[in-house]
């Protein structure tokens, strides 16, 4: 059996996620080991992902490791990929999701909807803010990043009346008792990916595909396949207000997406279904586009945009 060193982040959920597919590989009798890398996207943790703007600022670092054979492979979260991923690496694997969902944590409030006016929500995310907005115009939007640990003793401290996370980094790091609603998709649509880890390896290395292939879950890959081919469509990336999340419905891929305006006064969704992941993908994209989703995208990438408020 092989030893294979794994890449990751060094946050608490990345290294969770690191572990979870180290032990699924030792159990297959292979040996692994974690080797911690500092990204960009690390360095800078105290600017508001809208305004730092790199792409691929998760990743790069440990990309620069893999192609330099430092490592065998890297696990990331697969909503910090960006759709087009270079030629020289590819995904192995991307494991069963979890929940995709995003929730709102808070120490007072049950929900959305039963929060004060005003309230201080805490976030760093554009499609976030977005869609809040358009439910609560009233909404201070306030910026959050750090860890979940981070976000949630801020939480704790009154800083903020919510903030709002991934459901499946909240559920993998115990910290299930601060969840007050699981937000539904039709009102704060997740990020294409959300939920979902990625085993990313060099492009054209049998040996690894082959050690990888039983990680693959097939329902995960052909979902965040459809949402991934919605974001290159689009031309957009973690840190714009796109939402997209594809689910199987009977036999039947359905995806539901959102472009939405930072400031919540235009929203524009779409869905359909199909056969085809990628031209299921594409073709809901381009509605949004001629829906309105262009000139929202532009005002995003041309002009920039008014980021959370520093707490």
């Amino acid at each position: 059996m092989a030893h294979l060193r794994i890449g990751s982040r060094g946050s608490q959920l990345a290294l969770w996620q690191a572990n979870y597919i180290r032990n699924l590989l030792q159990e297959r009798g292979h040996e692994a080991e974690i080797e911690i890398i500092r990204t960009t996207g690390d360095k800078i943790a105290d600017v508001p992902l809208s305004q730092v703007g790199a792409k691929g600022m998760f990743i790069k670092e440990i990309e620069e490791a893999l192609a330099g054979e430092r490592i065998d492979l890297a696990v990331h979260s697969l909503k910090d990929l960006p759709a087009d991923l270079s030629h020289a690496f590819e995904l192995a694997a991307i494991p069963a999701r979890e929940d995709p969902h995003d929730v709102l944590c808070s120490i007072r409030f049950g929900g959305v909807k039963e929060l004060p006016p005003q309230a201080r929500v805490g976030t760093s995310s554009l499609r976030r803010q977005a869609q809040l907005k358009a439910i609560r115009s009233d909404l201070e939007i306030i910026s959050l990043r750090g860890n979940v640990d981070t976000r949630l003793r801020k939480l704790i401290a009154g800083e903020y009346d919510a903030v709002i996370l991934a459901a499946a980094g909240v559920h993998r790091l115990g910290k299930w008792e601060f969840v007050r609603q699981v937000i539904p998709a039709g009102e704060l649509c997740p990020a294409a990916g959300q939920g979902a880890l990625a085993v990313e390896i060099r492009a054209d290395d049998l040996t690894m595909q082959q050690h990888l292939a039983f990680l693959d879950h097939a329902e995960t890959r052909v979902a965040t396949s459809c949402e991934r081919a919605l974001l290159t469509k689009l031309g957009g990336g973690c840190q714009v207000p796109i939402g997209a999340l594809a689910e199987m419905r009977g036999a039947t891929l359905h995806l539901d997406a959102v472009v939405a305006r930072p400031d919540g006064t235009k929203v524009v969704r779409e869905s359909g279904e199909g056969a085809d992941a990628v031209a299921l993908g594409e073709s809901v994209g381009a509605a949004l586009l001629e829906r309105g989703g262009a000139e929202i995208l532009a005002e995003v990438y041309d002009r920039g945009v008014a980021p959370p408020l520093q707490p």
